[in-house]
């Protein structure tokens, strides 16, 4: 279990789960509001530390640099969304469901946290064995333990103490935080595409000249020339001649040439999109007027400052 005085030790360490992977950064302490000791961490985890988680500390051990938890990775990283309020507390209702989550026993807390004397109640003050002086650290909180049928009213460290005089702060000034939101991209697969080759028949048409031979009759004249094969033949008889026609047909054939090369790349492209998220600011307000009004000095004011006074 951690102890107050280690603390300073745990707070923006690194909190590493029961195998020894990392899980995030302590950035507060919760302390319970019956004993005073630490009872709850959160840790940031998450993409940039987007996700606040609260893991127990009652079995947790400072070791070196970090601090080490009895419970994995994942177990952390899925624990119920709990809200702290303003003053910096966890409601009843939401510290019962990290204790039924973590698997820890309600009524035993209930009953440890009821036994006096070192690390059992805080007095009718409030306050329990150093826990004035762990006010002032940065990150500690208050915030009910879980005992059944308390509500919480312990506070985020130094807020009330920053309020009043007299309570051990260094000066009468309060700080104002707020979120700031950090936005970071990350590489992801979106899909993937190939290159596939596939067969397809089309139908082509080409025009080409074929030539035939037809049979014609040419009669020529008997002349001196062919005087002589005229007569070679009897005088009358019947007689047949035969001549081969010829004729050109279409023949097709394929071949398969290269026509080209394919290849698939990638180009990166930019684009702008607009991300939107909700984050926390403090607001500090005065209570001067609130008071001036119950005293009966809000009506005289007004006059006062138009005629050039100033008010204190």
């Amino acid at each position: 279990m951690i102890r107050r005085e280690q603390i300073a030790s745990v707070l923006d360490h690194p909190v590493m789960d029961e195998e020894g992977h990392k899980i995030g950064d302590a950035k507060h302490v919760f302390l319970d509001d019956t004993t005073g000791a630490p009872e709850w961490v959160s840790v940031k985890t998450g993409f940039f530390g987007s996700n606040e988680s609260f893991v127990p500390v009652r079995d947790a051990r400072v070791v070196d640099d970090h601090v080490e938890v009895p419970y994995s990775k994942s177990k952390v990283k899925d624990a119920p969304n709990v809200d702290v309020d303003s003053g910096g507390h966890l409601s009843e209702d939401e510290e019962h469901r990290l204790y039924e989550y973590y698997g820890i026993d309600w009524d035993m807390s209930w009953a440890r946290a009821d036994e006096s004397g070192e690390g059992g109640r805080i007095d009718d003050e409030g306050t329990g064995p150093d826990m004035a002086a762990d006010a002032d650290r940065p990150g500690m909180t208050g915030g009910t333990a879980g005992m059944a049928g308390m509500t919480g009213t312990a506070r985020t460290a130094g807020a009330d103490a920053g309020a009043r005089p007299g309570m051990g702060t260094a000066d009468d000034a309060m700080t104002r935080s707020e979120e700031r939101m950090h936005v970071g991209v990350e590489r992801r697969e979106a899909g993937r595409a190939r290159l596939r080759k596939y067969v397809d028949t089309e139908e082509e048409e080409h025009t080409v000249p074929l030539r035939h031979e037809e049979a014609r009759v040419v009669r020529e004249p008997i002349t001196d020339e062919n005087l002589d094969a005229a007569l070679s033949g009897p005088d009358i008889a019947e007689a047949e001649h035969e001549v081969v026609l010829h004729e050109e047909r279409p023949v097709v054939e394929t071949e398969a040439v290269p026509v080209e090369r394919v290849r698939l790349t990638t180009e990166e492209l930019t684009e702008q999109e607009t991300v939107r998220g909700a984050v926390r600011k403090e607001r500090i307000e005065s209570g001067a007027d609130e008071a001036d009004e119950e005293l009966g000095f809000a009506e005289d004011r007004a006059p006062d400052e138009d005629r050039g006074y100033g008010h204190s």
